[in-house]
């Protein structure tokens, strides 16, 4: 059967029909879609994991109970995982283990462009790496069946480009390998030191045959051309160095990027003139090349930060750029911003309006840093806000603590905010936190989370208590308020920032953007009462915005949250 597929869809498809079983993941754009689309099959058990580490060390067990196992992430949820990914390569699979991990070249949604081949090669575990859909689908069973043939887990590395775009896949039927029986195995199994020192040559031994197996199949190909110019290229690069050149250059593909064919690279050199990597972020095939003694161009004329595109890769090259169709106007900024009646709003603008310091962590709410409420200060990686606010409070006693809070997410809270908040417990910084609340994993698309109630498929599932769990870890003050109440956010934090021990905030109310939240009538503006101050727009709301000097409701936007009326000192917003 044939038929368009994105990029996560075509791996999910090759997923299942090698025979997973087993499926755990973290969302995280652009890997997400991968999971969800597992989860629309009955006969895999699919699940959110609280973190990625979760999700590749459930996967392990799955494996080696015997069952073909999968968990996915992005490429900063890959660092969280380095843990056990790292020693999984020294014992290795019962039945075959796939984890995809999905760069973001660009950074359409993530904090920093890490280039994950890096993973790969420090921790000796293979690596495919997809350019299309269709080979994304062949990669994912390629990838059990390596995992299986050579006992190691198997990276399969996705970007961007190649997740969210769309190609036609030619797809089969799902064929269940037999379950493994597990054998009980302390040598393999259990990571002491004594065993892991026999494990690495064990490791080595299997990269050699690996660099060989990258040298005979098709997973690495060369397709000859034009002999003036060779051209080395992986991923989405391939795809632009096709479109630019054709056949007027030779071209070595690799598909298998670790560990690298050095055979089939020197060979291919001998053929051509000239020797061009073209790859994306970092020069992680240049680099090898020049190890190998080849004379080799790459990031002298290429770009190493940022997403490549055919124009890019035609003007390094020197050939002809594309000429596209412009607009005749251009189009004017449209910058990120919170949703129409986000409930992050009212509670970013009490912070403002207190002049607290705001150290910040990742989500929709990251975009509390964004004029004209500017009110976050930091934001580093999941959970490091509870962290941060500890040592700054430290650091900074009386001058910082009783104006410097943290915020956090439910959905980050639960995957790597715990254990900061203990470390407050426990080493009593006097530290106000806030999670903020809004009953679902947003950034992502909606994802659930342990705090739910619901599992991926929606059912009914396990739900912590989190004021009960903030309690049990030695939180003597844990209040809740509602962000659409500006008067009692304000008091609230004013309370807690003013006591002499560590508290707990939770700003509860769902994300409005939630299905089942019922959405109040839009307000509207009395033009006789405005006076023009400009108060309203100071929360940054895109519903309002100023027409003739007056606050301006787009009735299609506004969501009837009354944050902007409780901050009218005049009295111009009303319920329609």
């Amino acid at each position: 059967m044939k038929q368009l597929m994105l990029g996560n869809k075509a791996v999910a498809r090759g997923l299942y029909e090698a025979g997973v079983c087993f499926a755990s993941s973290y969302p995280g754009t652009p890997s997400t879609e991968v999971t969800e689309e597992l989860a629309k099959y009955d006969d895999i058990y699919s699940e959110w994991a609280p973190n990625e580490k979760v999700a590749m060390e459930a996967a392990f067990g799955a494996s080696l109970a015997g069952r073909r196992s999968f968990c996915g992430m992005k490429h900063v949820g890959l660092n969280v995982a380095a843990d056990p990914l790292y020693t999984m390569s020294y014992t290795g699979v019962n039945a075959g283990m796939v984890i995809v991990v999905a760069d973001d070249a660009g950074m359409h949604s993530s904090q920093n462009e890490q280039d994950s081949r890096h993973h790969a090669i420090a921790s000796k575990v293979p690596m495919l790496e997809p350019s299309d859909s269709q080979e994304a689908y062949e990669f994912a069973k390629l990838a059990f069946e390596l995992s299986e043939e050579f006992d190691t887990p198997v990276l399969l590395k996705m970007c961007t480009r190649v997740a969210h775009s769309q190609s036609v896949v030619e797809s089969g039927e799902r064929v269940l390998p037999e379950k493994k029986p597990y054998e009980k195995n302390i040598q393999k199994y259990v990571m002491a030191p004594a065993n892991a020192i026999r494990k690495h040559p064990v490791v080595e031994e299997r990269t050699k045959k690996l660099i060989e197996y990258g040298c005979t199949k098709n997973v690495n190909r060369v397709e000859m051309g034009g002999t003036e110019t060779g051209i080395i290229c992986d991923s989405t690069s391939y795809q632009y160095v096709k479109e630019v050149c054709g056949d007027s250059v030779s071209i070595l593909k690799i598909g298998l990027v670790n560990p690298l064919p050095d055979g089939l690279i020197k060979e291919f050199a001998s053929k051509v003139e000239k020797l061009i990597v073209v790859e994306e972020l970092d020069p992680v095939i240049e680099d090898h090349c020049k190890a190998l003694g080849l004379k080799v161009s790459g990031k002298d004329i290429l770009p190493i930060t940022g997403e490549f595109s055919r124009n890019i890769v035609a003007k390094a090259l020197g050939i002809e750029e594309h000429k596209g169709t412009a607009l005749d106007e251009k189009l004017p900024v449209r910058p990120p911003a919170m949703c129409s009646g986000c409930p992050h709003r009212g509670l970013f603008y009490t912070l403002k309006k207190n002049n607290c310091t705001v150290l910040g962590d990742i989500g929709c709410y990251t975009l509390g840093s964004a004029a004209p409420l500017s009110a976050v200060d930091t934001t580093l990686c999941m959970g490091a806000s509870l962290s941060a606010v500890h040592g700054f409070n430290k650091m900074g006693g009386k001058e910082t603590e009783h104006s410097t809070v943290a915020v956090i997410g439910d959905s980050t809270f639960m995957h790597s905010g715990m254990t900061g908040l203990a470390n407050i417990a426990y080493n009593q910084s006097n530290s106000v936190s806030i999670i903020l609340d809004n009953s679902i994993t947003g950034m992502t698309g909606h994802q659930q989370n342990p705090l739910t109630g619901y599992n991926i498929k929606g059912d009914p599932a396990g739900k912590i208590d989190l004021e009960a769990l903030c309690r049990a870890m030695g939180f003597n003050r844990v209040r809740v308020v509602d962000p659409y109440d500006l008067k009692e956010c304000d008091r609230v934090l004013k309370e807690e920032l003013a006591a002499e021990e560590p508290s707990v905030i939770i700003s509860r109310r769902p994300c409005v953007l939630l299905k089942y939240v019922k959405k109040n009538p839009p307000l509207k503006v009395d033009r006789d009462k405005c006076v023009g101050c400009k108060s309203c727009m100071k929360i940054g709301c895109p519903s309002i915005s100023l027409k003739d000097g007056k606050a301006h409701i787009d009735a299609t936007l506004c969501v009837g949250c009354g944050v902007c009326e409780q901050m009218c000192a005049v009295n111009a917003f009303s319920a329609t």
